[in-house]
């Protein structure tokens, strides 16, 4: 079976909360950042230690879909420019790749 692609280029939390683009003015951008950006590690990690059943990896795929959702608010939210749009392309892109593998191949479970 070919295991979805993985892309998910993670920048240091130091990087992430210097980075221009993070929303000064919003005091909790910073925190939530740094949330967003342990769960969408953390999401990576869980898909590469997906058991061989169905079950699994359609249970692990929904987690990693709702993983990136909240990570894309967060980034919407917080970042601008560059290192928003890189971001959000990130999340949004793995959000759709695992969403069509659910839809194809998770129906019922």
């Amino acid at each position: 079976m070919r295991r979805p692609v993985l892309a998910a280029a993670m920048l240091p939390a130091a990087i992430v909360l210097a980075a221009p683009g993070a929303n000064a003015v919003d005091g909790t951008c910073a925190r939530d950042l740094l949330v967003a950006q342990s769960s969408q590690k953390m999401a990576i990690e869980r898909l590469e230690t997906l058991g061989d059943s169905e079950a699994d990896r359609c249970r692990g795929w929904r987690q990693h879909v709702d993983t990136m959702r909240r990570a894309a608010t967060v980034y919407g939210r917080c970042l601008s420019g560059t290192e928003r749009s890189e971001r959000l392309a990130q999340v949004q892109g793995s959000e759709k790749e695992f969403s069509d593998l659910l839809r194809t191949r998770c129906k019922g479970r």
